[in-house]
């Protein structure tokens, strides 16, 4: 059932395909201006793997990473507290056979889809750039995709809480840190090491090093603990979601 509305928001943005395109440009700029501008004067990065590699390769799967998370959640916060306080989407959803459960996976496929298609967008611009130096990239796809699982569904569940358009700024201000330093233009090693183990403990940097690890072919049992936290994090944020809705909406 939930089906149904990943088709309604497919025919919504129909027209309003330029929306998506926004959300996709961001990365792919911080690719050729830090990856490639100051690549030119950083030159090589040796990984926290061992490999030295030149620094646009390094940097090109944290951005994958950060591509996936920003088209999850500006659809599962903005678009969902939109549709849930202005719109009374939900609200008439609920006279149709979908229930909120319904409604939580549904807009969380949304989000997933979106994120997907920005990350496949940006793997094939890595690629036509030259970052893409390993087969396992292939898997880089997936990895995007339940990297915006995760982030979609702890969206949508800290939607539920928010009152104003005010609260927004929590968004940003958990997602720029997140951005910045979450190994995504450093090894982690760089860090001090009481730095690192709070690095360690966001879901960004798991997302960056699961990427990472497969761009750059450096494949290990390590990357399943990366899969498993984003894997929990994801279910943890849509149970949480649908109960919420279930207060909110039928309450």
């Amino acid at each position: 059932m939930a089906r149904i509305l990943v088709e309604r928001n497919i025919m919504s943005y129909r027209h309003g395909w330029v929306a998506i395109l926004t959300g996709f440009f961001e990365p792919v700029f911080y690719l050729f201006s830090l990856g490639i501008g100051l690549g030119g004067l950083i030159r090589m990065v040796t990984t926290d793997g061992g490999q030295s590699v030149p620094y646009a390769v390094f940097v090109a799967p944290a951005l994958l990473a950060t591509s996936a998370m920003n088209g999850a959640v500006f659809d599962s916060t903005f678009n969902v507290f939109f549709k849930l306080k202005f719109a009374k989407l939900y609200d008439s959803v609920m006279a149709t056979p979908l229930g909120p459960r319904d409604v939580a996976v549904g807009e969380i496929a949304w989000s997933l889809i979106r994120g997907a298609l920005y990350a496949a967008a940006f793997l094939l611009v890595a690629w036509l750039a030259g970052t893409v130096h390993s087969w396992w990239a292939l898997l880089a796809l997936p990895a995007a995709t339940l990297i915006g699982f995760a982030f979609s569904a702890v969206g949508m569940f800290a939607t539920t809480f928010m009152r104003s358009w005010v609260d927004f700024d929590y968004v940003n201000l958990a997602i720029q840190p997140m951005f910045l330093f979450s190994a995504t233009f450093f090894p982690l090693a760089l860090y001090p090491e009481s730095v690192q183990w709070i690095v360690q403990t966001t879901p960004l940097y798991h997302g960056v090093a699961l990427e990472r690890g497969l761009m750059l072919g450096e494949v290990g049992p390590g990357l399943l603990a990366h899969v498993g936290y984003l894997a929990v994090l994801g279910l943890l944020g849509l149970v949480g979601a649908a109960r919420r809705l279930e207060k909110l909406l039928l309450s």
